[in-house]
């Protein structure tokens, strides 16, 4: 069913430490909108999708949203593995440090832990993709605020790639939006049985 291939979706080799720019970042990884939170929620919700196309849809992007996960993990990783004691507290990442070291842990940028909150899993498909839009969106607009915060090419690169995906899986699930919307009008496929 799954084939990992042992490769990032796009390749990350970011030579400057920028233990700063790596608090802001790792909420794409654990934060409100990341990409955790966006892998749970697809890979959840296309249980009770009602055909095999957005079953398919919801299966392919979440476990994308995984090789994001990875990515932003590379990320993170690339910009503190290298720290030294008196970067780590000039830049502010002594509070991390203290909890984390330089692992990579599931939070956003204010420093809350991963909260299962985050995604949502209605089992109405049509409240469930239009969650999913939102969700895109979200993310999008994140990545696009860390585009402006960041002035490494070496980052900016893959957080535009990152970007451009969450806008194709805006458009896959406003497709698969359409095409359940669809199949209720033709079929009143969800109407309710006495």
């Amino acid at each position: 069913m799954w084939t990992y291939e042992k490769k990032l979706q796009y390749p990350i080799k970011i030579k400057n430490a920028n233990p700063r720019l790596a608090k802001a970042i790792i909420t794409q990884y654990g934060g409100p909108d990341g990409e955790l939170g966006a892998s749970l929620r697809y890979l959840s919700q296309r249980y009770t999708m009602p055909n095999d196309t957005a079953r398919a849809a919801l299966n392919d992007i979440g476990t994308e949203e995984l090789g994001h996960l990875e990515m932003v993990g590379t990320i993170v990783h690339q910009l503190t593995r290298n720290l030294t004691m008196p970067e780590i507290k000039k830049f502010g990442f002594d509070d991390y440090y203290a909890d984390h070291r330089v692992g990579v842990y599931t939070m956003g940028a204010g420093g809350a832990a991963f909260d299962a909150n985050a995604f949502a899993v209605k089992g109405d498909p049509i409240a469930d993709l239009h969650e999913n839009l939102a969700a895109e969106q979200k993310a999008r607009s994140t990545y696009e605020n860390l585009i402006r915060i960041a002035d490494d090419p070496d980052v900016i690169e893959p957080l535009k790639v990152l970007r451009a995906r969450e806008i194709v899986h805006f458009q896959r699930f406003g497709e698969v939006l359409r095409g359940i919307l669809d199949d209720i009008d033709r079929h009143k496929v969800f109407a309710v049985k006495k």
